[in-house]
């Protein structure tokens, strides 16, 4: 009973891998200890290491190539979108319908105008843009993002933002890394524990017939 209690407990989540880890030495001289009560301590603690060690170590990789990727974009959009003073022609009618209730709220203080600009390379542009105007009026004026051509384009992403991104995929890829490493280690338990049932189902097949017949001399 001993054994396959101590064999149970193993197989818990996290306080049962620990309870698994400190099993490694108790079940060294147990007589009870079987060869799947160990392989289940040593893929607990080996779990725990990866978990611990290498899961952080792969989010830190991958933060670090994210935030070097956008650090290069946010260089790159720096130097290819400029700021420029654009003046409202007159309001335009065509409002696109936003089904994002978050992204619609954010455009409540901004309006759909036909204006007119001057491009970096000095030709004249006009067409529709996003005025941050409440009730924008013939001769306002606002700024646009455009390329060099003078198309309108987006704002260009800010340095904290693309840190803040890095840092949120680093820590993305480490708990699913963590997560990965759990799974696998209940999953090869799980067959362990159904190899363990399969090979108690063959024995006691084998002698439940003669339970109990031991010395009636029948």
């Amino acid at each position: 009973m001993n054994g396959s209690e101590g064999g149970y407990h193993g197989r818990g989540g996290g306080c049962g891998a620990v309870r698994a880890i400190r099993g490694i030495w108790r079940w060294r001289h147990n007589p009870l200890r079987r060869t799947t009560d160990l392989c289940e301590a040593w893929l607990a603690l080996g779990a725990l290491v990866l978990i611990l060690v290498a899961a952080p170590l792969v989010g830190v990789l991958v933060g670090g190539i994210a935030g070097d990727a956008l650090q290069r974009s946010v260089r790159e959009q720096r130097e290819s979108h400029h700021p420029v003073v654009a003046t409202v022609i007159r309001k335009s009618d065509r409002t696109p319908l936003d089904p994002d209730p978050e992204t619609a709220s954010g455009r409540d203080s901004h309006s759909r105008v036909l204006a007119r600009w001057t491009a970096p390379d000095g030709t004249a542009r006009r067409g529709t843009a996003m005025a941050a105007l409440r009730t924008p009026d013939r001769g306002d004026h606002f700024t646009v993002w455009t390329d060099g051509q003078g198309r309108i384009v987006g704002r260009p992403l800010d340095t904290a933002t693309a840190a803040t991104h890095a840092v949120l995929a680093g820590f993305g890829t480490a708990a699913a890394c963590a997560g990965l490493v759990e799974g696998t280690r209940r999953l090869l338990v799980w067959r362990m524990v159904r190899r363990r049932y399969d090979r108690w189902d063959q024995a006691w097949s084998q002698a439940g017939p003669d339970w109990g017949r031991t010395g009636t001399g029948s």
